[in-house]
């Protein structure tokens, strides 16, 4: 159980700074949703669609690949750092040049205004340091420095949110005379009140510049040594996880951009197709809760699952996790998804956007299964077998594309929510099966299952249950989350000494 505890230190940590980050950021979705119609915000929700593909792309597996190769018994981390940093800050260097060149193309291309090339090549900036930055972050975590890398990103929150306060509320009231009129000659010099959204990514661009400095002691201690022959191997190992990258970006966004494009006109009447896409990224937002907890885990999983991947106990340790990791996830869909429409009054800032709130329990239990299949997913890169998982994340992408263009005509954004269900689940069952032909560990499969059920119920019992008495309703969902969370901790933790059957 050490390193169990171990893993949820670390976690924590990463945790702790990741949650707090992201529900500051996440507060942001109720001054955009105040301050822009959901078709401006339709233009945030694709273009950052866009930018996770080119993340993917712009550091093509590198960063898993350094953790592997880095805890290799005969590894020289310093060189190893040295050559995969120079590597990344030449083709990120690349990237970002040629995608500021092609900016006014790529604008008409997605049918912007030519004023609006302006936040692609702001984007492309932003892509060149993420790439930059990311080898990094990934020495910092190998050396188990998880106060740093959450302090760096925290920091980066922060800046991010006060921009976004500063341009988005500050700037347009006090133009407008609301308070703070002795401010107004200096707005007026710096304030451009036709940007509009730019700002948002104007912000992220200013934010993410700042991590250059933070990480000044990673950048100096680096010396450019750049050898092809030697990262071949790195860079075999690294492609599958780049092309499994880009396929699992076609399942976690891609429906955003098809919506746009694959909606029939006046499907929602009165509303464009923009609109619906901004409703639709700003319900998603919900699945935030769900995220940072996957995230969080992800950040400390990685490099302890490598680490443990030699220990004769690492398969009952993965299993333990695994269950646990799937409670905490399962009592956050159940909690959201019972009390969505109270977090919507405060979240949702136009009533336009509430027009999507069904969605939320769907993508909530989407968003589970992925985490699921990230713990899944240790089978293969254990046993170097991330080809593997490229070809489950191209069954998700195939599956997220066709179900999409079948779904989104029929059924509008509902039909994405159901895709994104639909490909998570598939590939969270297909890693399970193989790994257990090529990895067995014990996981409770049909216990958790079970579990699931459970959750599913008690959210149905709440959306079709109404209840017309305000304080009585909140006390009736307050009660269903504490129904889970008791059985829970009853079968699970009072209980613990019974033997687990396993699926």
């Amino acid at each position: 159980m050490s390193v169990a505890r171990k893993l949820v230190g670390q976690t924590a940590i990463y945790g702790i700074s990741s949650i707090v980050g992201r529900v500051l950021s996440f507060l942001l979705v109720t001054v955009y949703t105040r301050r822009f119609a959901a078709e401006e915000y339709g233009i945030v929700t694709e273009l950052y669609s866009y930018i996770a593909f080119f993340n993917i792309l712009f550091t093509f597996g590198m960063e898993t690949a350094y953790f592997r190769y880095a805890n290799r018994p005969d590894a020289d981390r310093r060189l190893l750092y040295d050559r995969v940093f120079s590597l990344l800050l030449l083709t990120s260097t690349l990237l970002s040049a040629g995608m500021m060149l092609a900016a006014e193309p790529l604008a008409d291309v997605l049918q912007y205004d030519a004023s609006q090339a302006r936040y692609l090549v702001w984007l492309a900036l932003i892509l060149g340091i993420d790439a930059a930055t990311a080898i990094p972050f990934a020495r910092l975590r190998l050396e188990n420095n998880a106060k740093k890398v959450a302090g760096v990103r925290f920091l980066n929150v922060l800046v991010y949110l006060g921009l976004n306060l500063f341009f988005v509320v500050l700037c347009p009231d006090v133009l407008a005379g609301k308070y703070l009129p002795i401010l107004q000659p200096l707005i007026a010099r710096i304030y451009n009140p036709g940007l509009g959204v730019g700002y948002v990514f104007l912000a992220n661009l200013v934010a993410n510049a700042l991590y250059i400095p933070f990480l000044w002691r990673e950048f100096t201690d680096f010396r450019f040594r750049l050898d092809l022959s030697a990262l071949r191997p790195m860079l075999k190992y690294a492609y599958p996880l780049m092309f499994m990258g880009l396929a699992g970006m076609v399942n976690e966004t891609l429906d955003r951009p098809l919506l746009k494009y694959w909606l029939p006109e006046n499907f929602y009447p009165g509303q464009s197709n923009m609109t619906a896409v901004g409703i639709y990224g700003a319900c998603y937002k919900f699945a935030m809760f769900m995220t940072l907890v996957i995230q969080a885990f992800r950040y400390a999983a990685e490099p302890f699952f490598f680490a443990q991947s030699t220990d004769k106990n690492s398969p009952a340790t993965f299993a333990l996790i695994l269950k646990w990791f799937t409670l905490c996830c399962t009592f956050i869909f159940v909690f959201i998804s019972v009390n969505v429409e109270d977090f919507a009054w405060f979240l949702l800032g136009r009533p336009e956007y509430h027009a999507g709130l069904d969605i939320v329990p769907i993508l909530l239990l989407a968003n589970l299964f992925l985490g699921v299949y990230y713990n899944l997913a240790v089978w293969f890169k254990l046993t170097d077998k991330t080809y593997f998982g490229t070809y489950i994340s191209f069954g998700g992408a195939a599956l997220t594309i066709s179900l999409n263009f079948l779904l989104i005509p029929l059924l509008g954004y509902m039909g994405s929510a159901l895709t994104t269900l639909a490909c998570y689940f598939m590939m969270a069952a297909v890693c399970w099966y193989l790994g257990n032909i090529h990895f067995p560990v014990p996981y409770p499969v049909l216990r958790l299952s079970l579990w699931l059920v459970v959750a599913i119920g008690l959210v149905a019992v709440a959306w079709f249950v109404p209840v017309a008495d305000y304080w009585l309703r909140h006390a009736f969902h307050l009660l269903l989350c504490a129904l889970f969370a008791g059985l829970v901790f009853w079968v699970e933790w009072v209980k613990r000494e019974q033997p687990l059957r396993v699926a």
